[in-house]
């Protein structure tokens, strides 16, 4: 890749961070980001006024992972994902923008390369931290104890693989994403149907939970939590992905759906009376 195209595709990136990471309209995906931070804080504030609490540290481990799968991966990281990368060419649909970016002297794949690098960078930023944040505050109020269990225990070990998921469903939500943004004309339509799908992994077949993006980012996670009853009856044991599997397979699933973007954009056209 030559130097024009670097710095082609990072001018790209600043437009698309300008009006994506301080959009207005975005306040929302901010809302979602902090959502699982507030919680975490009121949950160590709430745990602080009391004399003596009712769990141990394990405990509240496998807490923040119920939450982090069921909250975090499948509600405030998968909207926010979807609010972001979406919205990267079917915003400026709406906004009857994208004209200006074909009119320029930019090749198409540079551009989608652009958007998605600055839909990415946001989401970092605002995920990452949010998930450090609420797994360091989780546990706070049982004071030393939490100390020693992150330093000597295994707490910083899963603080760093939950970062590597969120870091990988960013790469890989993203790149769903933005590719539904290109190719359908409601997202949101989109959306559900891979949200309801994601949902419905632990009671698929082994075969069909693999194509998903979730089922590797379960892998991944260092505290498994179990289904709860009635529903556990449905739900069919799979082995987990080895993370030499799962890593590389997400990363290559976000470069396939990538390619396919660019693919799409070098040969689509505008018609803003859709």
């Amino acid at each position: 890749m030559n130097s024009l195209w670097m710095r082609q595709i990072a001018g790209v990136m600043r437009l698309e961070l300008k009006r994506t990471a301080f959009s207005k309209r975005g306040w929302w995906i901010y809302c979602l980001a902090a959502g699982p931070v507030f919680i975490s804080l009121l949950h160590w504030l709430v745990e602080s006024q009391r004399h003596s609490t009712s769990h141990t540290v394990g405990e509240d481990s496998v807490i923040f992972a119920g939450m982090f799968l069921l909250f975090f991966l499948r509600g405030s990281l998968f909207f926010g994902a979807m609010g972001i990368f979406s919205n990267l060419f079917r915003g400026e649909m709406l906004e009857k923008t994208l004209h200006y970016y074909f009119l320029t002297p930019i090749r198409r794949e540079l551009l989608v390369a652009g958007k998605y690098l600055a839909g990415l960078t946001v989401s970092l930023m605002l995920f990452v931290p949010s998930t450090a944040l609420t797994f360091l505050l989780l546990g706070r109020h049982f004071g030393p104890a939490w100390t020693d269990y992150l330093v000597h225990g295994p707490g910083l070990s899963q603080l760093g693989s939950y970062v590597l998921v969120t870091a990988l469903a960013c790469v890989g939500y993203g790149a769903v994403f933005l590719v539904c943004g290109q190719i359908t004309r409601n997202p949101m339509i989109a959306a559900a149907v891979v949200w309801v799908w994601e949902g419905l992994n632990p009671f698929l077949p082994s075969l069909l939970k693999k194509v998903s993006v979730v089922f590797y980012l379960k892998s991944l996670c260092p505290v498994e939590v179990p289904v709860p009853p009635p529903f556990s009856i449905m739900a069919v044991e799979t082995d987990p992905a080895a993370a030499w599997i799962a890593v590389p397979g997400l990363l290559a699933v976000a470069l396939i759906l990538l390619v396919y973007a660019a693919v799409s954009a070098r040969q689509g056209e505008i018609s803003y009376g859709e």
